[in-house]
This record gives structure tokens, sequence and C-alpha cells, in this order.
């Protein structure tokens, strides 16, 4: 079936992504504020402990910190929308820029995270398809399972002892080495760990999920056609079966990317790595409130935008899905 209004489609999906996100920041601001800890502690250090209570009373008047939690945000969410999320408490600085600084690190270890696990789980999953109930598809099985069954921050620990500790072969942290920021080889070195884990974590889990589908693709009846028309069997299984499963892995990597990003948010923080994730931890750590406003407010952008874009591919794959919908949306409007 197809849509009778895309204007009123696409519309319907920016209301749903803009309530959404005011959903979550009203969320993280209200229960960052209300978790125990002291956000001067962030701003001014060690001097808190030092302060009257008349010096603490004009420390909290200075960071807005004393107004009821519905004005804070109310003020928050006005600057938020002119461009002017806050300065960090800790960094001292525009909370942009201090995004900006680390950003870099994290699109360099997700996104190559993302792209290994997209192209090695499609040749493991093709793989093990071809191979059905091998000795190979079996043994991969196997592994897989208990590879995707191992905490990233205990596989982490254990990498670093072994090839940073006992062999001293990699580095344990950091992005890159002391005046080494443009040094391809060394960053490529600082990488392999955290790359390593954050591939590790997630291959099996996707290659299964191609391995059951185009064996779903392969038992079909136009396969058996195909066979009995005399096809041979690799070009049944990359001209048709493959070929057939691709919309759905579209639509299955564009959920997995929030799934990915909180693994590499996890490698980050272990490895000491200097990105968005570790940036993260130290915003909760401190109480560092507009940095970790941004920050969540980031990460639940990409979440939302890779799940509407799922359901859309979903939707445009099966028009059932869409046809479902239509048909609920009637019913409510008939009541």
């Amino acid at each position: 079936m197809g849509r009778k209004n895309p204007l009123a489609y696409f519309g319907k999906k920016c209301l749903v992504f803009v309530f959404s996100i005011f959903v979550l920041s009203l969320a993280v601001f209200y229960i960052s504020r209300l978790a125990p800890g002291d956000p001067l502690v962030s701003y001014y250090g060690d001097r808190v402990e030092k302060m009257s209570p008349k010096e603490r009373e004009w420390a909290e008047d200075k960071l807005g910190l004393n107004d009821p939690l519905l004005v804070q945000y109310v003020r928050w969410m006005e600057n938020a929308v002119h461009g002017d999320f806050g300065i960090s408490y800790k960094y001292k600085m525009d909370v942009t820029e201090v995004i900006a600084s680390r950003l870099e690190n994290t699109l360099i270890l997700g996104g190559l995270g993302f792209v290994l696990i997209f192209v090695l789980s499609m040749l493991l999953g093709v793989l093990c398809a071809w191979r059905e109930e091998g000795w190979l598809d079996r043994a991969i099985c196997k592994i897989g399972t208990v590879t995707s069954c191992i905490p990233e921050f205990w596989l982490s620990l254990v990498l670093i002892l072994i090839f940073s500790i006992g062999l001293r072969w990699l580095p344990s942290s950091g992005a890159y080495s002391i005046g080494k920021k443009d040094d391809v080889w060394d960053r490529i070195v600082h990488l392999i760990l955290p790359v390593s884990v954050v591939v590790t974590g997630h291959l099996w889990y996707y290659a299964y999920m191609i391995r059951n589908k185009i064996l779903e693709e392969v038992r079909a009846d136009y396969v058996l056609l195909a066979k009995a028309k005399g096809l041979k069997k690799r070009s049944i299984m990359f001209r048709h079966c493959l070929r057939n499963i691709i919309p759905s892995y579209l639509s299955l990597m564009a959920i997995s990317v929030p799934h990915i990003l909180g693994g590499t948010y996890i490698v980050e923080t272990v490895f000491s790595y200097p990105g968005i994730g570790t940036l993260s931890y130290e915003s909760a750590r401190y109480k560092d409130y507009n940095l970790l406003m941004l920050l969540c407010l980031m990460t639940g952008i990409v979440v939302i935008l890779c799940g509407i874009l799922a359901q859309m591919i979903n939707e445009k794959i099966d028009p059932r899905i869409k046809a479902t919908e239509e048909a609920e949306i009637s019913e409510v409007k008939k009541r």
C-alpha cells in the first residue's frame, strides 16, 4: 500500500522525534539533579569543603542551582533552543567545545567497529549458511556463542593483561601517544585492542541472524524451483538468497547502531580512550550537569533516529506493517 500523503507521514515522524527528545531531556534533567552528589565539587574542587554556608549559597546561586527544578529546566531549555548549552563545570569551557575535542575519537572507534561488524557478520553468516551443519559451521556457531556471552569490560581487561602488561605488544590506554596525534600508525596501534573488543562483542549476534535469514531463503519454494531448473548452489545463494536479505540486513544494522554505540562507550571507559564514552562517565561522576545533558541528548538523537530509520526501512520492505498501522488509526477514528 503506498503512502497517500508523504507530507503527513514525515510530519508524524518528526513529531515523534521531537516529542521523544523532549521527554528524554526532561527525564535526564530531573534524574541527574535528584541523584546524590555535589556539582559544586566539579566546579570548585576541594575548595568546597572550606566554604562557609554563605559562600556555598553564593556559589550555588552563581550556577543557578538554588532555583526550583522546573525553573532550572525552563531556563536550560530556552538557552538550548538558541544553541547555548552552558559551560562544563569541570572543564570551565563551553560544553560544545569539550565534546568537539572528543567526538573525533569516538567516530573513529565506533565507525571502524561498525563497518567491520557490518562486513564481517555478512561474510561469516554467508559462510555458515554455505557450510550448514558442516564441521566449520558447527565450530563457528559454538565459538561465536561463547564470545558473544563474554562481557566487554571483562574481555577488555583480559586483553590488556595479555597484550599490554604481559607481552607489552600494544598500549593499554589512550587514542595516541603524547605528541603523535597526527601519526596514523600510532593511532592504529592504539585502536587494535578497543576495536577488537567492540567487534568481538557484537559480531556473532548479527552473523547468526544473517545465517538464519539466508537459511530461511534457502528453504523457500522459489529455491526449490531454481534447483529444479538446474541452477548451481553458488548462483542461488548469491544472486537470489543473499540479494533478498539485503534490505532486512540494512534495517537490522540501523537498529544495531545504538547497540554498538553502547558497547563503544564501555570499551572507551575501560581503555581510558578519550571519547564520548569516557566523557559521559566523567560528566555523570562529577555531576557536570550541562555536559551530561548534551551528551545524553546527542546519544538519544542517534538512537531515536536509527529507530525511526529502521522502521521506515521495514515499512518499505513489508507494506503489511504500514497497512496494519493505517488500519489501527482508522479503527481509532471510528471509535
